[in-house]
């Protein structure tokens, strides 16, 4: 990594501590996650019974950080995050409800992808080293080496994800339409400078990381 974008990934990166710390007030502690697994029911039909969802436009909350799960269950039902069918499911959960769900989903398997190999050289370059020239701080500064992210920091863990979901979400930050929380307007301003290119590689990449 050159000294610009280590720089730019610094500042980013304590940008984003502060973001997180703030969302953190939620912090997954107490959750049960044999009740979770009960409550959790009506989230497989779009997550699966374990987490990993089968369909690319439903992400997999499978060893997903429970703070990061319960931070967001917070943020669709404030608003801060929008998404209809989210918006409504936790409309009638409590802060334990939300806890419990973290918890369980937290503790499932993750089942990760396979990356295309002809795009995985640009993206692990990216990735790992950023872009300096247009500001892209490398994505491993805050979510680590092999995408599993920072629990105690708050950052999610990307690994595994599916492809067409995570290229969903960084258009979503890119056009500004996942903008509510502070850590989403944190990546928007990350985002802005990807192209459909880059995004396109990264998604694949990022599916087949673990």
């Amino acid at each position: 990594m050159t000294r610009v974008s280590l720089v730019t990934a610094l500042i980013l990166g304590l940008g984003c501590t502060t973001a997180m710390a703030a969302e953190s007030s939620h912090a997954a502690q107490g959750g049960d996650a044999a009740a979770g697994k009960t409550k959790s029911a009506v989230c497989a039909a779009c997550h699966g019974a374990d987490g990993n969802s089968t369909n690319g436009e439903w992400p997999k909350l499978a060893g997903q950080h429970a703070s990061y799960l319960e931070n967001q269950l917070h943020a669709y039902k404030s608003g801060e995050r929008k998404n209809p069918i989210m918006m409504g499911q936790v409309m009638s959960l409590s802060d334990q409800d939300m806890k419990d769900l973290a918890a369980y989903f937290a503790a499932q398997p993750l089942k990760p992808g396979v990356a295309n190999p002809d795009l995985a050289k640009q993206a692990e370059a990216l990735y790992r080293g950023g872009r300096a020239e247009a500001g892209i701080p490398a994505c491993s500064a805050c979510h680590g080496p092999q995408g599993a992210g920072n629990a105690a920091a708050g950052y999610p863990a990307i690994h595994g994800q599916h492809a067409q979901y995570t290229a969903a979400q960084l258009k979503a930050y890119r056009s500004g339409e996942r903008a509510g929380t502070d850590m989403a307007k944190m990546m928007s301003q990350v985002a802005t400078e990807l192209s459909d290119a880059d995004i396109e590689a990264l998604a694949s990449y990022l599916s087949g990381l673990h």
